[in-house]
């Protein structure tokens, strides 16, 4: 799981992760053998803590997403960050290799997503849901290959499965992502899309941050960051 060199950013008020895919972010009621932990672990050793260490979960990408994940070092800042969150004033940029080319090349999605728990899948509606929640991203094609295509997403609000849903609704599965439609696995399990970049003020110092997380090692992942 988690290395000191999948460290991006840190401070005395935050760090910055390059998150693995099959990570866990945070634990759940199955597992104690998430991100979260294995940071505070780390702290721990690393720092000589007599106690126990904070660390403050900002926000959460799915199990099988890669890229940058910010935690909280200080309840200070995890009260700052979250702030921040609930305001959009920390942007979130994802790429995610899709099995089709959206048309057109460049837009804004807007749709209604509903969430069904038992499949933990969503769905996305063109038209209000009485139980919906109103999703929208921005998208960017950046290139190509001789089958799939690179874009760059902007998460303009945070739902579940939201990239997954919403770029599958316009016929571009990300790949390897099965539950969303894409046509095979990946070879490890995940899925491609990355958390890219991350972008906001420091919650203390009021400092600008942009931070950008590499790909994950593969062949395809290696020729779009090439690009």
């Amino acid at each position: 799981m988690f290395r000191p060199d999948d460290i991006l950013y840190e401070d005395n008020h935050l760090i910055i992760v390059n998150k693995r895919c099959g990570d866990l972010v945070q634990p759940d009621k199955e597992t104690d053998d998430a991100l979260e932990n294995e940071i505070k672990a780390m702290i721990k050793v690393r720092d000589h803590k007599p106690g126990d260490v904070f660390l403050g979960v900002v926000h959460r990408i799915d199990r099988p997403v890669s890229g940058a994940v910010i935690f909280a070092k200080t309840s200070k800042a995890l009260t700052r960050l979250n702030e921040m969150i609930r305001g959009g004033e920390i942007h979130k940029y994802y790429w995610a290799i899709t099995e089709a080319t959206p048309n057109p090349e460049d837009g804004e999605l807007t749709h209604y997503i509903v969430r069904d728990g038992h499949t933990n899948r969503s769905r996305a509606y063109d038209k209000p849901k009485a139980d919906g929640k109103k999703a929208t991203l921005r998208y960017h094609l950046l290139g190509c290959s001789a089958r799939y295509s690179l874009l760059e997403v902007e998460l303009l609000t945070g739902r579940h499965h939201q990239i997954r849903c919403q770029l599958s609704k316009i016929g571009c599965s990300i790949k390897g992502d099965l539950k969303y439609g894409a046509k095979r696995s990946n070879p490890d399990g995940g899925i491609s899309l990355h958390s890219r970049r991350v972008e906001f003020i420091h919650p203390v110092r009021k400092e600008p941050i942009s931070i950008t997380a590499p790909t994950p090692k593969d062949n395809l992942w290696d020729f779009f960051e090439s690009m």
